[in-house]
């Protein structure tokens, strides 16, 4: 066993797996083997973790609820690093501050329960807080960053941080500056409102989910980000491409928008489909759809 391995094993014992299927841990259900999977819980837990990728030149990576990701089947060489013991939560005022691997619904859940709003909408996302800080993840004309104060960071030397929101430029599905980061939490700002109120707006949002979403089958939510001035969804069925698949992989009939698997797919089975669903829209509309989906591994 090479060096980093066993100290990594030495450190974090039961919370070290080596050749973990990333199938378990991907709500695409698709995905070869991390070759070390760890589940770090405190801020010395992740500082060990960045000094040592970075003095054994290690590829490191962070998974948060593996809600927007697609793992070749090649698997992930080095370091895999979950964030999902990373779920402390506390309300204060009008503050909710969250661990980085907390699902953001609980966030939601517990806002909407305390009278705070400015989330709400947010509700039945199925990313991590982390996630949804890295990506400006959003629903239903509610965005995270909308009500996002501050959030914590530590960087690939170890050293942990605040970042106010006001010192990222930021925009639709998309945020600088964090490629080279952790995410350890996040502070947010909320409005005091009617719980009730709050509580229903809530429920009608997670009934649309279950209404328009396939949520009976594993995917990744919305494949494509969305086109200026269009609908990555409207685009897909216009070219007539609901229900499209690959290998057993298809565009949901129930929403376009959405890749699923639906008969034990692998991840080329989806990669494929992914790029036929592009090459196919391009060809018809001219429209580029760009990937809101991050690939991990090679494809």
């Amino acid at each position: 066993m090479e060096n980093w391995k066993e100290d990594l094993k030495e450190y974090f014992g039961e919370h070290c797996v080596f050749n973990a299927p990333m199938s378990s841990y991907t709500t695409y259900r698709a995905g070869g083997a991390a070759e070390a999977f760890v589940l770090p819980k405190s801020d010395e837990d992740w500082s060990f973790l960045a000094r040592l990728a970075e003095l054994e030149k290690v590829p490191f990576r962070v998974l948060g609820a593996g809600s927007n990701i697609l793992v070749s089947d090649g698997g992930l060489d080095g370091i895999t690093a979950s964030t999902q013991r990373m779920d402390e939560l506390s309300v204060s005022g009008d503050t909710v501050k969250a661990g980085g691997g907390l699902l953001l619904d609980k966030v939601v859940e517990a806002a909407a329960n305390a009278g705070l709003g400015g989330i709400e909408k947010l509700s039945g996302i199925p990313g991590t807080v982390g996630g949804a800080v890295y990506m400006n993840a959003g629903a239903f004309g509610q965005e995270t960053f909308d009500a996002l104060e501050y959030f914590e960071v530590m960087d690939a030397d170890g050293h942990d941080y605040i970042i106010q929101k006001s010192d990222v430029k930021y925009a639709y599905r998309k945020v600088e500056g964090l490629e080279d980061l952790i995410i350890l939490s996040a502070g947010f700002k909320l409005v005091k409102k009617d719980a009730a109120e709050l509580l229903e707006t809530r429920k009608n949002i997670l009934s649309k989910r279950v209404a328009s979403q396939p949520l009976e089958y594993p995917s990744a939510g919305s494949v494509f980000k969305r086109p200026e001035g269009d609908f990555a969804s409207r685009l897909i069925d216009a070219a007539g491409l609901r229900g499209l698949s690959v290998g057993g992989a298809k565009v949901s009939e129930k929403h376009a928008g959405f890749i699923v698997n639906f008969n034990n797919a692998t991840s080329g089975d989806i990669y494929k489909l992914m790029g036929e669903v592009q090459k196919r829209v391009k060809e018809k509309f001219g429209r580029d759809l760009e990937l809101e989906q991050i690939l991990w591994g090679k494809f």
